[in-house]
């Protein structure tokens, strides 16, 4: 596979932040009489408005904001446990030996995304898209389709790497190349990515004169 650049999102495809994202809401939902199985099956790839708004109908959109800024302010504190993902650190140092452009695409605001990159020891992106820059979360393309811009590619040149449905339809609906990593197997659409893998470990790059080309390692 060919690209330009590199759009990766974070929580499950280059942090594993699972034990802090569902201590948060585990807790949020418990507070609110919500089944922490109900709030789990929905609230992973979307922003946490997005949540928020799904399971708060008919509330203020200050009642939604309240509970926004104290979920976030739980999430961006949290962060034990939060580590890199195998192969994630070593992929982002390659890219950057490289001189191969890479965003860190996220449903995430600036606080949590920031705390959990600097918790896993990641690399600094050029170009970092989180919540606050899209009106449309994730599985809608607006993320990606922005940070292809930002780093100045178009969505077909440049490759998604996904771990979350939402993620992966968010990626193909921008029209980029996917590559998911550790996705569900119900995923919709799973059969329309690029390449499907288990772990970062397994992507190989190396330049060309018009970019990028990815294999794949045992």
């Amino acid at each position: 596979m060919e690209c330009k650049g590199f759009l990766f999102d974070l929580d499950g495809t280059l942090v594993d932040s699972l034990p802090a994202v569902e201590r948060a809401w585990i807790g949020w939902g418990a507070k609110h009489g919500i089944e922490s199985s109900v709030v789990l099956g929905f609230i992973h790839g979307k922003q946490a408005m997005t949540s928020l708004r799904h399971f708060m109908p008919g509330q203020s959109d200050e009642a939604i904001q309240a509970e926004f800024l104290a979920l976030e302010k739980i999430e961006s504190e949290d962060t034990e446990g939060v580590t890199a993902l195998p192969g994630a650190v070593a992929l982002l140092e390659r890219l950057n030996q490289l001189d191969i452009p890479w965003a860190i695409v996220t449903s995430g605001s600036v606080p949590v995304a920031s705390a959990r990159r600097a918790a896993g020891h990641l690399p600094l992106p050029e170009v970092f898209i989180t919540a606050e820059q899209v009106t449309h979360g994730k599985p809608k393309p607006d993320a990606y389709l922005l940070g292809a811009e930002r780093l100045g590619l178009k969505p077909e040149d440049c490759v998604v790497v996904e771990d979350a449905p939402a993620g992966i339809l968010s990626g193909l609906a921008a029209g980029c190349k996917v590559i998911a990593v550790n996705a569900p197997a119900d995923t919709p659409k799973l059969d329309q990515v690029d390449l499907i893998l288990s772990s970062l470990e397994q992507i190989a790059v190396e330049k060309t004169l018009n970019g990028a080309v990815i294999k794949r390692v045992k």
